[in-house]
């Protein structure tokens, strides 16, 4: 574990049955700093983040590794000592706020409910700090909304009470699972910029896990590219995205669109199916600088202050172009 580090992630391996969905995912974060994972779906992004919650169902469960939170050990730990550290020194945002609050329960009282159970404060008192924090998020006429029901507040509005909630007992860490997708352009931004300016009054590390390159790139110190279930690039924002070094990283940045293009590029094959790896470079199948050595899978090497990649190309990929205009992305 660094010595710097919030939290440490390492050598994490989660399992379902015989299938290993997360094989060998390591990382730090650090006070205050926000940490972008990106992938595409099903590479394990989310997975990660139900691993480090403690919300692994049944049959997943964590076969390997260690999940530090300032040096106190995560993994295997009972469910009861978990409630305790849930919501008030790790907090999860999830991607749908239709579905992260309660319909039959006010949005007042559900923030109040997170200050009654980590704090012992009574739900009166729990309310008034209820409308303290609406305030805070940006909600509108804060006191009355308080007395809403979810299905009476827009979807930025929801967002807002679901990030409320999070920030509610300043958690050490926030995961914020795809926050912004079920919300157009705008609202996305505003969401983004809101976790920003909570994230800089409290020091809350963030973890923030989406597939949309532009949302990781606006906010993030650093990045963690994702594939089956392995991290195969990280550093900084700067270095994975002006310098990538994995031929899946490079991919997935001329996927984006750029002007003047008439279609999108896509990337060659399908993901693999985790049942039948064997040991081999995971991407190999569906990468044009497969060669010998790819029939096992390589080990992250560094590329000098801190930017790891998996590749035994990395420095030849490193010299190809990216075609997407990484000013487009606010890098």
């Amino acid at each position: 574990m660094n010595a710097m580090s919030l939290l440490s992630v390492n050598d994490l391996h989660v399992a379902f049955g015989e299938t290993e969905v997360l094989r060998g995912v390591s990382f730090d974060l650090a006070p205050g700093e926000t940490l972008g994972v990106v992938g595409e779906s099903g590479c394990g992004k989310s997975m990660t983040g139900f691993a480090i919650m403690g919300m692994l169902q049944r049959p997943g469960r964590v076969t390997q590794g260690s999940i530090q939170l300032e040096g106190r050990e995560l993994a295997g730990l009972p469910e009861k000592e978990y409630r305790q550290i849930r919501g008030q020194e790790i907090a999860l945002v999830m991607q749908d706020p239709f579905t992260s609050l309660n319909p039959m329960m006010r949005v007042g009282d559900q923030i109040a409910e997170s200050y009654r159970l980590h704090q012992g404060l009574s739900m009166a008192e729990g309310r008034v700090k209820a409308i303290e924090m609406l305030d805070k998020v940006g909600v509108p006429s804060p006191a009355e909304s308080a007395q809403k029901f979810p299905h009476q507040m827009s979807g930025g509005q929801k967002q807002r009470v679901v990030i409320a909630m999070a920030f509610a007992c300043s958690p050490k860490v926030l995961i914020a699972d795809e926050p912004t997708t079920a919300l157009d352009v705008t609202l996305q931004a505003q969401i983004l910029r809101l976790l920003r300016e909570l994230q800089e009054k409290e020091g809350t590390g963030v973890i923030l896990i989406s597939h949309d390159i532009g949302a990781i790139a606006s906010v993030s110190h650093r990045i963690a590219v994702f594939y089956a279930g392995k991290i195969v690039e990280t550093g900084t924002s700067e270095q994975v995205l002006r310098s990538p070094s994995h031929p899946y990283t490079r991919s997935l940045l001329n996927s984006l669109p750029r002007a003047g293009q008439d279609r999108l590029e896509s990337i060659a094959g399908s993901p693999p199916d985790f049942a039948q790896l064997k040991g081999e470079c995971a991407f190999a199948d569906r990468c044009a600088l497969r060669h010998a050595k790819c029939d096992v899978e390589p080990q992250p090497v560094s590329m000098g202050d801190g930017h790891l990649v998996a590749c035994y190309r990395a420095d030849e990929v490193r010299k190809l172009e990216v075609g997407a205009s990484l000013n487009s992305i606010g890098v």
